[in-house]
């Protein structure tokens, strides 16, 4: 991952801030570097290399620009057009957040934020720079978008087929696959072989968006429609007007979100929050989910008016253990590109190695197997990978259900037990314990509420 290897800064006014972003990325990233002063932003930009620069919006300080994160961005872009940087705002000033978008900011990410969020976010930038950087050994080992979309199995013969057919049509687009089967690449790929492929491709990751943000995410507000809307807004929608509007975890939405979505689809127009106006809106939409909607459906917790909009067009892609060897294919890729990154000599996979691929789970599918892949080439030391180098947690017998649902219960036990320690040490103090847990007073505040505790 390019993230192991990556050099950050972070610079924000808030020391809480900064202590959450050290804690978070300090086991994640090669180096995370500091600053709350942003005078000093250009010396250290001077004596350092970074990959990836987060930049708050606004500081407490007497500058006179309007803004003074678009400001500091304007003074890095003069000194490195190509580093990444991605701005950190509150939810008022997502307006100006997305002006520096305009102005050469890769992203923007908002207070208080999801640490697994955060870390995805991170890693698909730094992807997305490197992609236009020449290709060296570090950037070949990470150039893997659209290789989940690579194989010669049938299984995936007949996905690549669908999506000649339907891409360049306006019909709708219901993706459906485990996670790190491809999703996002194939929604990608729709786009640019549809007639809209000049036009905006925009990404709403519903699993993200709290209840109260729903809807001005996707279907904008009004100045004063709420406490923190300070400026008007465009939702999603409008900003992916001609274009393609990619709603990713659509079957984690709730029954009065689903109610809300299925208006704005049959009418083909959203009023902004605050506003009586209805906006036209002209989208080509494509949703994603690794949730059973129908089976929700027949339980009555998702619409099944809604499923009928979303899939005029439904593409199912297969878990990697489904597409035989297809696995092995992947594998030999990902290690060359990891042997050439580690200076390995490597001339293949041996078969007990080829078999013991074949034979696994693959719960987390392509991202893991790559993950998996990159661990073998590090602890070779022959000149063929054998079955020793892999390190896999499980055998195909293994229902991949159940080791998912028994690792989130694990997972939840363990940080309910690590919060509750936390606030135990520190008397109650809820500032202190969020502090040592890397995290906000807000975030910290979430998990007590979902653990009700």
């Amino acid at each position: 991952m390019l993230l192991k290897n990556a050099k950050i800064l972070a610079v924000d006014d808030d020391q809480d801030v900064l202590v959450a972003v050290k804690m978070l990325l300090r086991p994640e990233v090669k180096e995370i570097v500091t600053e709350k002063n942003p005078e000093k932003l250009l010396s250290l930009l001077a004596q350092n290399q970074f990959d990836l620069i987060l930049l708050d919006m606004n500081y407490k300080s007497s500058l006179n620009t309007g803004n003074e994160g678009i400001f500091w961005l304007r003074k890095i872009r003069e000194i490195n057009k190509t580093v990444a940087v991605i701005m950190i705002t509150a939810y008022g000033d997502i307006d100006l957040a997305v002006r520096s978008v305009k102005e050469g900011a890769n992203d923007f990410v908002l207070k208080p934020w999801r640490n697994e969020k955060l870390l995805v976010t991170l890693e698909d930038i730094l992807e997305k720079v490197n992609d236009g950087k020449p290709k060296s050994a570090k950037n070949k080992a990470q150039n893997t978008d659209g290789l989940q979309l690579l194989g010669e199995s049938e299984a995936m013969q007949d996905v690549l087929y669908k999506i000649d057919k339907i891409a360049p049509t306006d019909a709708n687009i219901l993706i459906l696959g485990e996670n790190g089967t491809g999703k996002s690449e194939v929604a990608k790929l729709i786009h640019q072989k549809s007639l809209r492929n000049k036009k905006p491709f925009v990404h709403a990751d519903l699993g993200s968006l709290t209840e109260s943000l729903f809807e001005s995410e996707l279907f904008g507000h009004k100045k004063g429609a709420f406490t923190d809307a300070r400026e008007d807004r465009a939702g999603r929608f409008e900003v992916a007007n001609e274009g393609t509007l990619f709603l990713d975890e659509i079957g984690n939405i709730s029954l009065p979100q689903q109610a809300k979505l299925l208006t704005i689809l049959q009418n083909r127009e959203v009023i902004r929050l605050g506003t009586n106006t209805p906006i036209p809106i002209d989208i080509r939409l494509i949703s994603a989910t690794n949730a059973p909607i129908k089976e929700m459906a027949s339980q009555n917790q998702y619409r099944k008016d809604l499923i009928y909009r979303l899939n005029t067009i439904e593409i199912t892609l297969p878990p990697l253990r489904m597409r035989g060897d297809d696995v092995v294919v992947l594998a030999n890729y990902f290690m060359k590109i990891y042997a050439e990154k580690y200076r390995k000599t490597l001339f293949g996979i041996d078969e007990k190695a080829k078999d013991k691929l074949r034979k696994y789970a693959f719960p987390g599918n392509i991202r893991e197997l790559q993950h998996s892949i990159e661990r073998a080439v590090i602890m070779s030391d022959n000149q063929e990978l054998i079955s020793r180098d892999l390190d896999l947690n499980s055998s195909i017998e293994t229902p991949v259900t159940v080791v998912s649902e028994t690792s989130t219960l694990r997972i939840d036990e363990l940080e309910k037990s690590t919060i509750l320690k936390a606030i135990e040490r520190h008397d109650g103090n809820i500032t202190k314990a969020a502090r040592e847990l890397g995290l906000t007073r807000t975030a910290l505040y979430r998990r007590l509420g979902k653990y009700d505790i």
